[in-house]
Order: C-alpha cells, then sequence, then structure tokens
C-alpha cells in the first residue's frame, strides 16, 4: 500500500518545500519530513499536506535516523 506521501500528485510533491527554511523535504510515509530542522508535517487521508509552521511535530534521533536512512 503506498504512503499518503507517495500517493500525492508529484508535481506538487516536487515543488513542495519546508515553509521554514525553504529546503527539499522527503518521504517519511504520511508525513514530509525535513532532516535539516527535524520537523514533520503530516499529510491528511485526502493527500493534502498541512504546511502550517505551527502544526509541524518535532521529530525524534531514532525516527531522524529511520527517515534518512531511506534517503540514502
Amino acid at each position: 500500500m503506498a504512503t499518503r506521501a507517495e500517493g500525492m500528485n508529484p508535481v506538487m510533491r516536487d515543488r513542495l518545500v519546508c515553509p521554514q527554511d525553504l529546503g527539499e523535504l522527503i518521504n517519511a510515509g504520511d508525513e514530509l519530513y525535513n532532516p535539516r530542522l527535524r520537523v514533520a508535517y503530516a499529510i491528511d487521508d485526502k493527500g493534502i499536506p498541512n504546511m502550517l509552521i505551527d502544526n509541524a511535530r518535532s521529530v525524534s534521533d531514532e525516527e531522524h535516523e529511520r527517515f534518512t536512512a531511506k534517503e540514502a
């Protein structure tokens, strides 16, 4: 089964950046992840990402390692 990030329109997904540092986001399953700031943005069940800075969640060291290992 595809994750919410994988189910997003690829054109939209490629154009999304972190609203805090304007950098690239990586696929983190049902979230988009900024490894530089260690924050994740949720994607709702309709495939719409919540890119509000105040709604981003902090990511633990363990999650960071898991998310970035996929990209390596």
